[in-house]
């Protein structure tokens, strides 16, 4: 079993107990923000290492650490090998401001995309702009209705009922 499929395993295998998997996510969600307020308040340091260094450097379990990777593998400037890591891989926490931004609230992670330490990393506006942007980016718009005797959508110069609309 590789480092991540053992992390997925530990945090999703309480999911039948509640009150276990609730407990370990909100202790989960609090070492994840003590090491988002670290990363955070010096941006333009990239982390390197391996996995069980980065859990010594911030204070967490190797698993922990493997879960926190998962989770930020999207907002990497150059993405670690999770799929494949092992206890030697050295990866990296270079991260872009604006996508982790973006992705902490498409996880609808207020505890992380609140924190003080983005009003020094990003502009007010800029947050307001990428918070509305992942916000619209789930919505859904319909198209408009093509009726039988309409024009094809697909270019073909036919209507629509003797072109794509044809059962």
């Amino acid at each position: 079993m590789t480092l991540l499929e053992n992390w997925r395993e530990l945090a999703y295998s309480n999911e039948e107990n509640e009150q276990e998997s609730t407990k370990f996510w909100s202790n989960y969600f609090l070492i994840e923000q003590g090491i988002y307020e670290k990363i955070l308040a010096n941006p333009d340091e990239v982390v390197t290492g391996t996995i069980g260094e980065l859990a010594e450097k911030y204070g967490c379990e190797f698993n922990i650490m493997v879960g926190f990777l998962d989770g930020i593998n999207d907002s990497l400037v150059n993405p670690n090998p999770i799929e494949t890591m092992d206890e030697t891989t050295v990866v990296n926490l270079g991260y872009d401001k604006e996508k982790l931004y973006y992705n902490m609230v498409a996880a609808k992670a207020e505890w992380l995309y609140n924190l003080p330490a983005w009003n020094d990393l990003l502009p007010e506006e800029k947050r307001k702009e990428l918070y509305k942007a992942q916000k619209i980016s789930g919505t859904v718009v319909k198209g408009d209705k093509v009726y039988p005797n309409d024009p094809c959508p697909c270019g073909s110069g036919k209507k629509y009922k003797k072109c794509c609309g044809k059962n």
